[in-house]
């Protein structure tokens, strides 16, 4: 039943050998990795205006800041053009940093940049929702339900694959720069001829005005700043999952990276143009969102284009979580393969995705939303920290990168390139150091220091990963020569009946011919174990049965101090414990039988110097293998019963 649903929703499984049929080109890479920065330009603007809502003075700033905002994004872009050309195999801030700055500032850039991708998915996909509220208002009162249940949905699309969801995404993403596009020329034309209207939201309380400069300014203008370098949020996502585009992939990469930098600074200038030429107000709700605002100024309200604009705003944000959905796995994978993250999150699941990634981003998101109740305005103090770390530490280990490149040729058109690539990144790095110290000093009283504990805590979380991961290979490695066998070797067989399991286990146990053989009941109920013992005396069985007291009617724990004790007078030797346990045709049939095996054995493989063999009896089978043929003989004498009582 689990397969055929799991065959449903993720698809049929996919060869190894098939992974260049899911590598992707540049038209369909542009919207699985790209939607995050694109759809930015949604909220950023909005986010501007909000800081700067203090008064009309106040807003003159938005224009200036939202140019550095831009010039960040270029620069930005442009060192990660470097990143994807020097680290073809991926990685991204994670890898820079690791080769060129050391283990510690390695898993900072890793830590960060997971921060990150959780806060890209809670954010985008609540930005959406917001985008479908502002259309329809009686919707806002399940916000956070609906975002829930929309990360699910995107979790379920990305199971089943990059380039399958790559096509789900195009369309949105596609649309959403083709409506704003349009909404552009269609104010412009408005503006020329019968000039554009004022929004008409609903003022909720009005602003004072206040006339001032000196520190307050330079505060509102940093943290405006802070805010709407929101726009950068998933740049680096690029350069972390080169190998997943199709041949050359460091070019193709690079070149989507030009392109979604070009959309990303176009859109973004224009939405705050717009906005300010509307006067648009940014509500801290988020509903209804300054780019609703736009388009109802320019398209007009009820109107086929501006639920057009809606659709694709919405359809992008919600989908814009793609590109953390490709960056978290891709880089749990490599930070797993690295020993720094559990092994699991290694392994591509059955359509070549990094399955449990993408479900343990999912959840994560999911609760972070439910937590906060999806409040945008709540979330979106949680973000950037990580975003400009990794951007910062990235771009400090490129410098470092191009230095030992500049070291090793002696070729001047070489080192003329090198020198052009060094300085752009020379440059990254400063600006972003900048832009993570304001956005720090910003950000972090009015929640961020969530974020940055979260960053602390998998910092040290991946540090004892790795160091549990030297010590476990340290242990497990093999020695120069083969292991010494077991001077003796006791065997222990689990009998509650005298039945056809306990046979199979029985006629198991001798196969291995130990050097001692022992059948072992618990005396649970007096009746059952008068009918087993007369049942193993009758039938003749030549091995001896050691029943053991239980007062209490417990099972687990008399076997496990009998088997220790047994441990305690042989050392040296080796307690094998045969574990008979039925198999059934159907998952409900589990209910119906008792399951003190599975805790047996737990308690039983804690202790060293034990092995513990599950002796399967399938229910409802002829065919039980070799076992099918086993009789246990009786033999001439047979053994008597032994009875023990539990230590005290």
């Amino acid at each position: 039943m689990v397969s055929v649903v799991k065959r449903l929703f993720v698809g049929r499984p996919l060869r190894t050998d098939r992974m260049g049929e899911v590598l992707l080109p540049k038209r369909l890479a542009l919207p699985v990795f790209c939607s995050d920065p694109i759809s930015s330009v949604a909220y950023a603007t909005e986010q501007i205006l909000l800081t700067l809502a203090l008064g009309a003075v106040f807003l003159s700033l938005a224009v200036p800041v939202a140019a550095a905002v831009v010039l960040v994004l270029v620069v930005v872009v442009a060192s990660y053009r470097q990143t994807c050309h020097a680290y073809p195999s991926g990685g991204g801030a994670f890898a820079v940093s690791r080769d060129n700055l050391g283990e510690q500032a390695a898993l900072v850039a890793a830590s960060a940049l997971l921060v990150d991708y959780v806060m890209t998915v809670a954010v985008s996909v609540t930005a959406g929702v917001v985008a479908v509220t502002s259309a329809f208002r009686e919707l806002v009162p399940h916000t956070a339900t609906i975002t829930a249940l929309l990360i699910v949905l995107l979790a379920l699309v990305n199971l089943r694959g990059a380039r399958q969801s790559g096509r789900v995404f195009a369309v949105p993403t596609y649309g959403f720069v083709a409506v704003v596009l349009l909404m552009f020329v269609v104010a412009a034309v408005r503006a020329v001829t019968t000039g554009l209207p004022p929004s008409d939201a609903p003022i909720l309380s009005e602003p004072p005005t206040v006339h001032t400069g000196g520190i307050l300014t330079l505060a509102l203008a940093l943290r405006a700043f802070a805010s709407g370098c929101t726009a950068l949020t998933g740049v680096e996502a690029i350069s972390n999952g080169v190998p997943a585009f199709e041949k050359p992939k460091a070019r193709n990469a690079a070149t989507t990276l030009a392109v979604m930098g070009a959309l990303a600074a176009v859109l973004f200038t224009g939405i705050t143009v717009l906005a300010l030429e509307i006067h648009a107000r940014a509500v801290p709700s988020g509903s209804p969102s300054v780019l609703s605002q736009i388009g109802a100024s320019v398209f007009g309200h009820a109107t086929v284009l501006y639920y057009l604009l809606q659709a694709t705003t919405a359809g992008i944000l919600i989908l814009a979580a793609n590109t953390a959905f490709n960056g978290f796995p891709t880089l749990a994978s490599i930070l797993a393969g690295e020993r720094y993250l559990p092994r699991q999150l290694h392994n591509r699941g059955d359509r070549l995705a990094f399955s449990n990634g993408i479900l343990l981003l999912a959840v994560t998101a999911a609760v972070l939303v439910l937590a906060f109740n999806a409040n945008i305005d709540r979330l979106i103090q949680l973000y950037i920290i990580g975003v400009f770390t990794s951007f910062t530490l990235s771009q400090a280990g490129m410098v470092r990168h191009w230095k030992r490149e500049l070291a090793g040729t002696t070729d001047p058109a070489r080192r003329t390139g090198l020198r052009r690539a060094q300085a752009i990144n020379a440059v990254g790095a400063l600006l972003t150091a900048v832009v993570l110290a304001v956005v720090f000093a910003t950000k972090v009283p009015h929640g961020a220091w969530l974020a940055v504990v979260a960053m602390v805590v998998l910092f040290f979380a991946m540090r004892s990963i790795s160091v549990y991961y030297r010590r476990f290979e340290a242990e497990v490695s093999a020695p120069g020569g083969l292991p010494t066998l077991p001077p003796r070797v006791t065997a222990v067989v689990l009998v509650s009946r005298l039945h056809q399991p306990a046979l199979h286990a029985l006629a198991l146990a001798r196969a291995t011919r130990p050097d001692r053989l022992d059948a072992v009941s618990v005396e649970v109920d007096e009746a059952e174990t008068r009918t087993l013992c007369r049942d193993w005396e009758r039938r003749g069985i030549d091995v001896p049965l050691l029943v053991l007291s239980s007062p209490y009617r417990e099972l687990v724990r008399p076997v496990v101090d009998h088997v220790r004790r047994l441990r305690q007078s042989d050392p040296a030797g080796v307690v094998t414990v045969f574990v008979p346990v039925y198999v059934v045709t159907r998952w409900w049939q589990n209910l119906l039988h008792n399951q003190s095996a599975l805790r047996l054995r737990a308690r039983l493989m804690a202790t060293p110097g034990v092995v513990v063999v599950s002796v399967p009896y399938h229910l409802g089978r002829a065919d039980q293998g070799w076992l099918s043929e086993v009789d246990i003989a009786a033999p001439r004498h047979p053994e008597p019963t032994r009875r023990t009582t539990p230590t005290p």
